[in-house]
């Protein structure tokens, strides 16, 4: 008898299936095999008193907590389910078992552990897939490994989990003991926590520059002013100095211009490549608004509940040579919504064009990009969300095997009094795969805020006259706050503000994280405080800012991080072993434990409270602002995580102003600098609008309005200022039957 196990019960039930097993009371039998389940992690790390009792209460002296062997225990939650499995597995009918967790770094740590958990010994080998449909199914028990064949991949895991608890655990301690708050310190959130501190500082650092742009109407096409000398392409049409721009567009106005460059150049843009995960989580939160947890999880139940897409949790955009056949049977039973696009693709003598865009083994990790199954899905069946991520995912797959997006890009130079004003015109000779990804086509950037538009024929000596001058304000705008999507292309490639190329080169392949593990980590740092969700952006808190400004570079710093992915991926590679990486481990955390306590830093963080869900929230304390006073009566200005107010509200003042009163209309979040302003000058300009404070109020004016948007008064009034909480609704009752 050989004992399968599966990492959940909706995977134990497909293969079952497969195997023509009958479902027994905990597990499906045939004649030949059992099928069981895990149910995730059955088994894990132990806590530090678990290891000694002294580690129950938490103390400096203690720290840090370096055991020689960590062990595993038993969840208490899902015992039971271990035993059945330890039962069948000690089983004397048991010969072998076949270990068919999910085919990955964490699904290979699940089984293992159990294993040795459970003290079992008998032979094991590894089932390997990476879709769940039948076929794929009966493909993966054909070519079973020993599970020898995955120890590398094993001992990343294990080393991997542990130094994650190490640091996590010694390091959450130490910080935890020294300012007397709860934080949470970990070898992949605080650098990626890091990433967006640095990108708070840059939007507050930044100070706007204004210039100007001046945009000629010549009757039948328009052209922006153009510096050609400009090294930089990219400001070439900024004009500093609004004095310099008035001077060129009297200059210019109602003169006569020639055409003095007319170039059209044939221009290609290829298909996109094919989504690993990462690539879809971004996509999808761009084009779908979709966080990346919400990716995951919904990929996850088109791969396992519905069979229509492989494992998504793979960190290639390439397929093996040897799925050709499954790519042509994918393509012929994609629903009907697409066969128009699939009956359209161009093949030569009735086969599919091969590109090593698309084909490669060599850059085929463990599994394979995520493209449709060749099982038919009906799209009718799937939720809303599972619909429009399994379009993204089909029309992507779709439009991989389609000719490149091809244009003619048309540049004409019109000078006027030795002034140069820049055309750019673009004509689409062939769609290419734009036909079938319109909606997801990535919108290029231009290198300035100049619009392409039709042109008419125009050549070289061409002449017109300057019709109107449209003379523009305008100013720099500081970085965008980060996104799902641009957060994980920064944990993807943390080498992106790296200066030395070198450096920069190694560190492609280190990432922070896994594609399975990045949406956890970003809705970790909100679970605990450190960042803030809002619509899209995703911004760093307080509380997190202070974290990263007390954290050393060695925990704190993203190439940092990802070099100890990379030396995960040699482990599983044989490159390196085990015992080296720990040792490093090791070492960082005496180092951080260290660190944290030598000396306390001047930083306080607010009382907070851990809430059921696991969250965690601040018990407001307040902050008086040096040097600013309250506008009614004269006392010092203080901020809470929600308001600014006057420190005598308890004697009546009622000077306060909610930080939120302006998100509804698109403004942000009111902060100590735009307060400063406020109350000092009366005005705060900034890149979305401008603050105005007059006769009690504080008005809003968005960027390119005359009027304001919305004003508040600054006397807290809870329906004008404090958006009111929902309360739930009435509970429905039905009206009782009157008794017979």
């Amino acid at each position: 008898m050989i004992l399968v196990i599966a990492e959940k019960p909706s995977v134990a039930r497909d293969i079952a299936r497969v195997m023509k097993c009958k479902k027994t009371e905990g597990w499906y039998q045939s004649d030949t095999h059992r099928v069981t389940w895990a149910l995730g992690h059955l088994v894990t790390l132990r806590e530090p008193d678990e290891i000694d009792e002294r580690y129950k209460k938490w103390r400096k002296e203690d720290l840090p907590i370096l055991p020689e062997k960590i062990g595993t225990k038993v969840i208490s939650k899902t015992r039971s389910q271990f035993s059945l499995v330890k039962k069948l597995m000690l089983d004397k009918d048991t010969e072998g078992l076949i270990c068919a967790t999910d085919a990955g770094r964490e699904g290979e740590l699940i089984f293992r552990l159990i294993y040795d958990q459970a003290g079992c010994k008998k032979p094991v080998q590894r089932l390997w897939i990476s879709s769940l449909t039948d076929a794929a199914i009966r493909e993966g028990f054909d070519a079973l490994k020993p599970a020898e064949a995955y120890n590398g991949l094993y001992q990343s895991a294990i080393c991997r989990a542990e130094a994650d608890w190490l640091v996590g655990m010694n390091a959450s301690r130490a910080y935890t003991l020294q300012y007397n708050a709860l934080l949470s310190v970990g070898r992949v959130q605080t650098p990626t926590l890091a990433i967006l501190v640095q990108r708070e500082k840059e939007i507050r650092d930044f100070v706007p520059q204004e210039f100007f742009t001046l945009t000629a109407d010549f009757s039948d096409y328009k052209g922006q002013w153009v510096d050609e000398g400009a090294k930089d392409g990219k400001t070439a049409h900024r004009i500093p100095d609004k004095k310099k721009a008035q001077e060129i567009r009297d200059l210019v106005k109602g003169k006569k211009g020639c055409v003095t460059k007319a170039d059209t150049l044939p221009k290609k843009e290829l298909p996109p490549q094919l989504f690993d995960l990462t690539s879809l989580q971004r996509e999808a939160n761009r084009v779908l608004g979709f966080t990346a947890d919400k990716t995951l999880k919904t990929a996850q139940a088109l791969y396992e509940k519905h069979k229509a897409l492989t494992y998504p949790r793979t960190d290639s955009r390439y397929l093996p040579n040897d799925m050709i056949p499954r790519v042509n049977k994918a393509l012929e039973t994609l629903p009907e919504a697409y066969q128009e696009h699939v009956r359209a693709l161009p093949r030569k003598d009735g086969k599919l064009p091969y590109s090593k865009r698309v084909f490669d083994d060599a850059k085929v990790t463990d599994h394979h990009a995520i493209i449709p199954t060749p099982q038919k899905a009906d799209p009718d069946k799937f939720t809303a969300d599972e619909r429009a991520l399994f379009d993204l995912v089909a029309r992507r797959f779709i439009a991989a095997f389609y000719p490149a997006h091809e244009y003619d890009q048309t540049t004409v130079i019109t000078t006027v009094e030795g002034q140069a004003f820049n055309s750019q015109g673009r004509v689409v000779t062939s769609l290419g795969w734009k036909a079938v990804v319109k909606e997801a086509a990535k919108t290029a950037k231009k290198d300035s805020e100049q619009e392409e538009q039709p042109l008419p024929g125009l050549k070289i000596g061409d002449e017109r006259t300057v019709k109107s001058v449209a003379l523009k304000q305008d100013a720099t705008k500081p970085p965008a706050p980060h996104t799902d999507a641009s957060l994980l292309m920064r944990m993807e490639r943390p080498e992106m503000q790296v200066d030395d190329e070198e450096l920069a080169e190694t560190m492609k392949k280190a990432g922070l994280g896994t594609p399975a593990t990045r949406a956890a980590i970003i809705e970790r740092l909100i679970q605990v405080g450190y960042a803030a969700r809002r619509g899209k952006v995703i911004s760093a808190t307080e509380k997190g800012e202070k974290l990263i400004a007390l954290v050393p570079d060695e925990i704190a710093s993203p190439v940092t991080t990802g070099k100890w992915e990379q030396a995960l991926e040699q482990i599983v590679q044989g490159g390196m072993e085990p015992r080296r990486f720990m040792d490093g481990i090791r070492k960082l955390t005496a180092f951080l434990v260290n660190s944290a306590l030598a000396e306390k830093k001047p930083v306080e963080f607010e009382k907070e409270t851990r809430l059921r869900s696991g969250r965690v929230r601040a018990i407001s304390a307040a902050k008086v602002l040096d040097g600013l006073s309250c506008p009614l009566c004269q006392s010092p200005v203080q901020e809470t995580d929600k308001a600014f107010g006057c420190s005598a509200w308890k004697t009546g003042c009622g000077f306060t102003l909610w930080k939120n009163a302006f998100l509804r209309v698109k403004g942000p979040l009111l902060n100590e600098a735009i307060i400063r302003l406020l109350l000092t000058q009366g005005e705060a300009r900034g890149s979305s609008g401008t603050f105005l404070f007059k006769d009690g109020q504080v008005s809003f004016i968005l960027k390119d309005r005359q009027v304001p948007v919305l004003s508040v008064p600054i006397v807290y009034k809870k329906a004008e200022t404090q958006p009111a909480e929902k309360k739930p609704a009435p509970k429905k009752t039905s009206p009782k039957k009157p008794k017979d």
